[in-house]
């Protein structure tokens, strides 16, 4: 193990106004290191536009060049940023260092905590909710909402904080502060709790039907698919190195493009001795990967190099599930993602959904996040329950393309 420094993670900002700024990070390697650090990065609303990567197996030097995106506040908490990162690096001093910026210790799995408020209902109120805790460096666990014949909502957020500081009455006062600065006239009441075993009623995720779990599940699950399946090219090289293989990959960009690849190469047991993430050509991004498997060769089997490379194409081109169903009389937004085997679900996906529906104007009556397993894998899923409105009548066909397109767009990046 290394010791880690202030020079464990730099963040150089842009000479000029526009310009990306730029995350290095030198530190002990470990499996799934460069995903952990992408997600991060996500987490605080940062697109990766750049990045270079190479480890010999114990020492890693990634650099990042990154951009605050679009559907996010320009202001970013960069200090806060680089202990999150730093938090991340592998080494006996790292939760120590992080430990002594936020002067607490840092238990192995945050406590979850019960945010329960009680408020006038208002459109693209559950965004702005959303946007506040996203802002504290809150995850969002479960969620439940519910709204009231005269027009109230309840809502109650199972969170984490990323902080651990939750449990004091400064981050508590904190967090109401912020939310009753946001709800206004509108709010009503904010509880905060420890979410203990008595609580786990409240966190069940109700089951899919059948026919929307074959609808969201199924082979033509997502508008994604067919739209960009066409437009991801993998190109495998055994020949270039004589210790790892070559994997070259054009694809359309998107969010969170290079966090799909690295948590699915983490997930197939492959790991990136080097990489590079080129800038964005005409939408087009492309990647060169120097990779090897779990025994530290080059990946020679036919059939394993078909086999990742047909799991890593499916996760860039359909990493995100989007449609719209019928729920009784009601119409449902289901938005589903996959699971990491970490257990961790995608970052953010709350906040871009309520966000593409507060600027349609849609409003939410309900909404939960919960789990589903298919065969292969586990997935995060994402129930909307909306109500009907006059400019969009949930009825029409060409309403809910409209919403299943905004959607789909803002979770993408398009």
């Amino acid at each position: 193990m290394g010791i880690l420094n202030d020079d464990a993670v730099l963040i150089e900002p842009g000479k000029i106004s526009g310009d990306p700024t730029i995350v290095t990070v030198n530190c002990p390697d470990e499996s799934g290191l460069g995903s952990t650090l992408c997600r991060i990065i996500l987490e605080f609303g940062l697109s990766i536009t750049r990045a270079d990567f190479s480890t010999d197996g114990r020492w890693c030097y990634i650099v990042f060049w990154v951009t605050p995106d679009n559907n996010s506040s320009p202001k970013i908490d960069w200090e806060s940023l680089k202990n999150r990162l730093l938090s991340a690096c592998p080494s006996c001093l790292a939760s120590f260092y992080f430990s002594l910026q936020s002067n607490v210790s840092i238990p192995p799995t945050p406590s979850l905590y019960l945010l329960k408020f009680f408020c006038r209902d208002r459109t693209g109120l559950l965004h702005d909710v959303t946007k506040v805790l996203t802002e504290l460096e809150f995850t969002i666990q479960r969620v439940k909402v519910m709204t009231t014949p005269d027009g109230r909502v309840l809502d109650m957020f199972f969170i984490t904080d990323a902080m651990d500081l939750l449990h004091t009455k400064q981050r508590q006062t904190e967090t109401c502060d912020h939310l009753t600065a946001v709800l206004g006239e509108h709010g009503v009441s904010c509880e905060l709790e420890l979410a203990g075993p008595e609580l786990e009623s409240l966190q069940r995720f109700s089951s899919l039907p059948p026919l929307a779990a074959d609808e969201l599940f199924g082979p033509d699950g997502s508008d994604i698919s067919s739209s960009s399946s066409n437009k991801a090219v993998l190109t495998v090289d055994d020949h270039l190195s004589p210790a790892h293989t070559l994997l070259q990959i054009r694809c359309v960009d998107q969010k969170g493009l290079f966090y799909d690849i690295l948590r699915t190469s983490k997930d197939c047991d492959v790991h990136i001795a080097y990489g590079r993430f080129s800038s964005k050509v005409k939408g087009y991004r492309n990647l060169d990967l120097f990779v090897r498997g779990t025994d530290g060769k080059k990946i020679a089997d036919p059939k394993h190099q078909a086999n990742f490379c047909a799991r890593l194409k499916e996760e860039m081109v359909c990493p995100l599930r989007v449609i719209i169903v019928n729920r009784g009389p009601d119409s449902e937004l289901l938005v589903a993602n996959p699971v990491e085997l970490s257990g961790k679900g995608r970052p953010r996906v709350f906040y871009d959904v309520t966000l593409a529906l507060k600027s349609l104007g849609v409003c939410i009556f309900s909404a939960e996040i919960g789990r589903h397993s298919t065969l292969d894998r586990q997935w995060e899923v994402y129930r909307f329950l909306l109500d009907e409105s006059r400019e969009l009548p949930l009825a029409s066909l060409r309403a809910r393309n409209q919403i299943v397109d905004r959607v789909t767009k803002t979770l993408m990046g398009w």
